[in-house]
């Protein structure tokens, strides 16, 4: 019973959010849109296949997918029209639009290549049809920058489910383990414990590797002394949670205690200082201002955050040429960071939700610096 609620709340959902995209679509003159990102399908339709377009106008909505995701399109988009695809969108799409009425087709402009474009404007002219097509970017992504209250449920699910990861990762971290060893037992848990794999590779670093903001782990053996930086995720019901957190082992050098102390303090002046209306680039400079006048300016190479949703990175972004506003409803991450080349790293990353007009912390995995 349950589950059949849940899912008849997200089909509402669904429906005002094809509404909302409607009048975007309206507001901007055109006949109908194009939708190709993955997670952009997901949030209208339902749909988790990873082979689809949605076409909606204001009279339509249509998926269009082929002969392997068909019966699963059918079961998981029920207020969509199917069509099964048989050929390239070149070969079906111009005929589609023809027999529909069709002149100004919005499409995205991020997630639809150039060689796409070109042959289906080819296909167009070729045919006779009388197309133009108009490159978007963000009108779905803005929608999904406001988190409803289901969505917001599901994140908060996968943020309580890498705080324990990290307190797992805790008691298997340990001088002698490598890198790639830790970051296989940190998936494990999630895995075993609900995650729908992972919506990023783990990061496991250690010493030096630790500067390396983006770092793979490899077959490194963790030694005492030395800093690791973890960076963890987790997927529930498609909604993602993010969280990184920096161990000091032993006799570490004084300077990563020191930065990370300085990390530590931009981060919580961030979190308290955060609030709706504010402009994304203000809340980068409420942390990087810290960092700055620490001294570590040209060391935090990074924005201060971004948003997370069905996918790990989206809107809002919070860096210093952000032109994102933030609004109550938006999740996103604040996750300073220092990083000296040879020395090594730290990061501490935590996801909040804008509610009341102020930031409330989802991930809630200590701080300390000890395994």
């Amino acid at each position: 019973m349950t589950n059949r609620i849940a899912e008849g709340t997200m089909r509402k959902s669904r429906i005002k959010r094809l509404r909302k995209l409607r009048t975007s679509i309206a507001e901007r003159g055109l006949d109908a849109f194009l939708i190709s990102q993955p997670e952009n399908l997901r949030y209208l339709s339902g749909f988790t296949g990873s082979s689809g377009w949605l076409l909606i106008s204001g009279q339509n909505a249509i998926l269009a997918t082929d002969f392997r995701y068909l019966e699963q399109a059918k079961g998981e988009s029920p207020d969509f029209e199917i069509i099964q695809t048989k050929q390239e969108l070149r070969d079906w799409l111009p005929g589609l639009v023809s027999d529909l009425g069709w002149h100004k087709l919005g499409f995205e402009a991020n997630s639809t290549s150039y060689n796409t474009y070109h042959k289906l404007s080819e296909a167009a002219k070729t045919r006779q049809v009388n197309l133009a097509l108009v490159p978007t970017t963000g009108i779905v992504e803005q929608l999904r920058s406001i988190k409803e209250p289901e969505e917001l449920e599901f994140i908060k699910k996968a943020a309580a489910l890498v705080d324990t990861a990290f307190e797992q990762a805790k008691a298997v971290i340990r001088p002698g383990i490598t890198e790639k060893e830790a970051a296989w037992e940190i998936e494990k848990y999630l895995r075993q414990e609900g995650s729908e794999g992972i919506p990023f590779e783990i990061i496991v670093a250690s010493g030096t590797y630790s500067a390396l903001p983006h770092a793979q782990p490899t077959g490194k053996t963790i030694r005492s002394a030395e800093p690791v930086l973890i960076d963890m995720g987790a997927r529930i019901s498609g909604y993602c949670s993010d969280l990184s957190r920096t161990l000091l082992l032993g006799d570490t050098d004084k300077i990563l205690w020191e930065i990370h102390d300085i990390v530590l303090k931009a981060q919580t002046t961030a979190m308290e200082r955060v609030e709706s209306g504010m402009a994304a680039s203000q809340a980068d400079r409420l942390a990087r201002s810290i960092v700055e006048e620490a001294g570590y300016g040209d060391a935090f190479g990074h924005s201060l955050g971004h948003g997370v949703g069905l996918a790990v990175h989206e809107l809002p972004t919070l860096g210093p040429n952000s032109s994102d506003s933030l609004t109550d409803g938006m999740v996103f991450t604040i996750e300073p960071g220092i990083y000296l080349a040879g020395q090594g790293g730290v990061r501490i990353e935590d996801m909040v939700v804008l509610e009341n007009g102020k930031a409330r912390v989802l991930t809630r995995a200590k701080k300390d610096l000890s395994f």
